[in-house]
């Protein structure tokens, strides 16, 4: 088996690289990415393993043929910081994710796509909160479509906050659990944005994988919510590390909370989620205190 991982050198990418080597002996692994987030401190050593610098609108000069999975991570993953960064996010997000799709397309590949949990929000309204969130909602509909004028194999899988090992913990393209966590290890008062109240439904990464490697063993073409179920106020997760605690000013584009449907397709998958944030939470304080 051949596959192709956009963004394997960041968080979710290298933590599939390092998971599907270790359950497939006979598999080659192109890893193309940019590293606009990605670090090649994630690289893994492996001669099934070969990565490739550059951007997912290149990919057709770029990766040769023979590819039987692309999963397509490789796009901007940022809401607040998207309005700032509207003219690249619509290059990565738009057309390099166009160019992937067409690649896949004309080659006859699989594609696994990570969608954003944040279409979902307010009545399907909150898509439209920022240009992070309307380009992923909107490569959803291309995707789709491309499935029905063109029987593109793909499959839809969206996430929910994802943390664990290789989050990004410190610049800023830091996501929640991340700041939180290296807040609390480097003893400062963690920070939560006004009001404090809107929730999250966090998933860990090891979760996540499991659940998209089901999805390319076992999927048929549909979508996927890789979700806990649990919503999470901001200000009640950052009580579970520490009470010292303050507000920061409200952010452009901030959901109030997330949504997960019941999505009988996940269901029908068997993927069930097992590891709970507190549970991750307080490992994080008993190493911290050296328990």
């Amino acid at each position: 088996m051949k596959v192709l991982i956009t963004g394997g050198a960041g968080f979710i990418g290298s933590s599939l690289i390092h998971e599907l080597i270790l359950r497939y002996k006979n598999i080659n692994i192109i890893s193309l990415d940019n590293y606009f987030t990605g670090d090649k401190k994630n690289h893994i050593i492996d001669v099934r393993v070969t990565y490739v610098v550059g951007n997912t609108w290149d990919v057709d000069e770029l990766v040769g043929p023979g590819i039987d999975v692309v999963f397509h991570f490789g796009e901007y993953s940022r809401i607040v910081n998207s309005f700032n960064d509207i003219d690249y996010v619509l290059k990565s997000n738009g057309y390099g994710t166009k160019k992937v799709i067409s690649f896949c397309n004309r080659n006859n590949i699989k594609l696994i796509y990570s969608a954003s949990s944040s279409k979902f929000g307010n009545d399907g309204r909150d898509e439209n909160l920022s240009p992070y969130s309307w380009t992923k909602a909107k490569n959803v509909e291309l995707i789709k479509n491309f499935g029905e004028w063109y029987s593109l194999d793909y499959e839809i899988v969206y996430f929910y906050n994802v943390y664990g090992p290789k989050q990004i913990m410190s610049g800023e393209y830091k996501a929640v659990i991340g700041i939180f966590e290296n807040q609390y290890m480097n003893g400062e008062s963690l920070t939560v944005v006004s009001p404090g109240t809107q929730s999250r439904d966090f998933t860990h990464i090891k979760d996540i994988i499991n659940g998209i490697i089901m999805v390319m063993e076992k999927g048929f073409n549909e979508e996927y919510m890789l979700g806990t179920g649990k919503n999470w106020k901001l200000s009640d997760v950052a009580s579970m590390f520490t009470s010292d605690w303050v507000f920061v000013p409200e952010r452009r584009g901030e959901r109030l909370s997330s949504v997960i449907l019941d999505n009988k397709n996940t269901t029908t998958l068997g993927w069930v989620p097992k590891i709970d944030l507190k549970d991750y939470i307080n490992q994080i304080k008993n190493r911290h205190s050296g328990i």
